[in-house]
């Protein structure tokens, strides 16, 4: 068949289905018009999750007759006055998101620049542009999109329903808003989303947590970390969430070059990659981290839709990421999200502890001796005379409870006699004042009571321990005077002499000894007098489930880490005394990320005493 040219009409339909994939896409081109034009405030509204109507309101700039007459012409930009692509400083720039718009659906332009006598207005009607016509309008742009894809019937086939269209206009909204919390943004989904109005903030990163508020929840302020970094002209910000308030996506995860909302596989790596010691698998952390560099570093033009990034120099920025991402967290120590103690406080109440739930409260002269259902062993060691005073004011000996509190520190609660020292009172964990089930410690702070796991915590302690200890020198051995000979499958004998030298970077030393089995002739001296033929069992394991040499080197180093540090940990089960139990709380507090253990898991939870007296009805 003979070569032709295709007819502008079906060039700029073809175009549209690069640029404009769906509703929301064509709302991210008018709201970037919008920033671009230096707008205030911006309106969004929506009919049927846009196919009928998507209209976009500005107080920018605006545009004079002669400028909107060229704006919806194919490449007609005022965005490159240079021309020169690998300086791009605007948001849009293409040039080709309102002919593309205009030629598959009804797009109505009206417009006033500043200074005008009076606004205009244009219409291009899928395609068929309309002559430029005098309009009353404030300063500032109005665009309406009607009928989006009428023009191409078998692009709506392809279009979700309305409320998930909706949905995704909505999130649009959102990302720009985050990238500029100084503009007043609202939204209205007509029925098929929730609408909103974000009231312009402040600057500084007082006004972007207060606009990350506003999007993500109250719940985002109270966890999140401020991050804040720069290298060789590069520079990151943002609000980073504590590890033990992850999702079960990474829907919560908003990344931003040069203003731009993006996502890209280098960012989100890099996120994964300095996450990678905090959170459980499967689990995603929540943050927006805003990276800004110059505009010849990055090249936003790779994708039609503006979506990917490519830098220059990709490894600095995934070096800053990781790097700023995990300073950060080793910043925070011990912090924990506060949603662990909701949480556990709302499985209190609803299990029914408490007057306030039962309805009964005990006399004010109630004395627990002269109670039929005393314990046995009521002197000054008994259990359960040592939990009714664990939740005491400092400044108080004790106060009275009705019993429920027995059911949570389980009769069997072991107390120390000797009065807490004031400094650990003071200290952020708080003094220690019980050991439950032998497992879990009870703290006494000035403002309530921690309950931390020993082996959890402990855990975690070792295995920032062993990382220090390898990123110093070589950790010290101890040579075995008989070397251990563990057997095993040959397949996991083979997967841990592969990884032999990997292992003796952690002073564990392994060779092979006969088909299925290994033998082991020195270990780390930090773990002690270890079950040696237990801990390489749970190592192969370990590499098995990390693809063995197929895995980054970095998680497989991670992974051996781990599995050293639960073998060294405290057991639960294991009695600890007073100033072991207040040792491990001081070096939690000095530990970057202790407040969850290798698997992610929480290993404290703090409730304050004022919720603790809403359980029992004092408040």
């Amino acid at each position: 068949m003979p070569v032709r040219r295709l007819d502008p009409v079906l060039i700029d339909r073809i175009a549209a289905g690069e640029v404009v994939e769906r509703p929301a896409s064509a709302l991210k081109e008018l709201i970037e018009n919008a920033l671009d034009a230096g707008a205030a405030r911006i309106d969004v509204a929506l009919e049927a999750g846009g196919k009928k109507l998507i209209r976009v309101i500005d107080d920018g700039f605006g545009m004079s007759a002669q400028d909107l007459d060229l704006a919806v012409e194919r490449h007609a930009t005022s965005k490159l006055p240079g021309g020169d692509l690998s300086a791009i400083e605007t948001l849009g720039f293409r040039g080709e998101a309102l002919p593309s718009i205009g030629s598959v659906a009804s797009l109505e332009i009206t417009t006033r620049a500043s200074g005008a006598p009076h606004g205009s207005r244009i219409c291009v009607d899928q395609g068929a542009k309309s002559a430029i016509a005098p309009a009353a309008h404030p300063q500032g742009t109005r665009i309406e999109i009607r009928d989006l894809f009428a023009a191409t019937p078998a692009r709506l086939k392809f279009l979700k329903n309305d409320r998930a269209e909706a949905r995704a206009a909505s999130e649009t909204v959102q990302r720009h808003a985050m990238a500029h919390p100084q503009v007043r943004f609202t939204f209205s989904g007509g029925g098929e989303a929730a609408g909103f109005e974000f009231a312009a903030q402040g600057p500084g990163d007082a006004g972007l947590l207060a606009r990350l508020t506003d999007i993500l929840g109250r719940e985002f302020s109270a966890n999140a970390l401020r991050v804040e970094a720069e290298r060789e002209g590069v520079s990151l910000a943002g609000f980073a969430g504590l590890p033990t308030w992850h999702r079960a996506n990474a829907s919560a995860q908003f990344l931003f070059v040069n203003g731009r909302p993006v996502r890209d596989k280098l960012l989100a790596g890099a996120v994964r990659a300095a996450y990678m010691d905090f959170v459980p698998q499967g689990r995603h952390p929540a943050l927006a981290l805003f990276l800004s560099c110059d505009p010849r570093e990055v090249d936003v033009n790779v994708h039609p839709a503006k979506a990917e990034v490519r830098f220059r120099d990709g490894g600095l920025v995934r070096g800053l990421i990781v790097g700023a991402l995990k300073q950060t967290l080793a910043g925070a120590l011990h912090r924990a999200t506060p949603n662990n103690s909701a949480a556990a406080l709302d499985l209190l109440a609803r299990r029914g502890f408490g007057a306030a739930r039962s309805g009964y409260a005990p006399a004010a002269n109630w004395d627990w001796r002269a109670s039929p259902a005393k314990p046995e062993h009521s002197g000054p060691s008994a259990g359960f005379a040592e939990a009714t005073n664990l939740f005491a004011a400092p400044d108080q000996t004790s106060f009275a409870t009705d019993g429920a509190l027995a059911r949570i520190a389980s009769v069997s609660a072991r107390a120390h006699q000797q009065q807490p020292l004031q400094q650990d009172l003071d200290a952020p964990l708080g003094a220690a004042r019980a050991q439950l089930h032998e497992t879990y410690i009870v703290a006494q702070t000035r403002e309530g009571i921690v309950i931390v796991d020993q082996h959890a915590a402990h855990e975690r302690l070792v295995y920032e321990r062993l990382k220090a200890a390898r990123a110093g020198s070589s950790p010290p051995r101890q040579h075995l005077l008989i070397p251990v000979i563990v057997e095993m499958g040959q397949s996991e004998a083979a997967r841990v002499c592969d990884a032999a030298d990997l292992l003796g970077e952690f002073g564990l030393r392994v060779e092979p000894f006969g088909p299925g089995a290994v033998a082991v002739s020195e270990t780390p001296a930090a773990l002690g007098a270890c079950d040696a033929s237990s801990l390489v069992r749970d190592l192969a394991a370990a590499l098995a489930g990390e693809g063995g040499g197929a895995a980054p080197l970095e998680k497989r180093l991670d992974r051996v880490l781990a599995t050293l540090a639960c073998h060294h940990s405290v057991r639960a089960g294991r009695r600890l005394g007073a100033d072991e139990m207040n040792a491990l709380l001081r070096e939690m507090e000095r530990t970057p990320g202790s407040g969850q253990c290798n698997h992610g898991r929480p290993t404290y939870v703090e409730l304050k005493l004022v919720d603790v007296e809403k359980l029992f009805g004092r408040r």
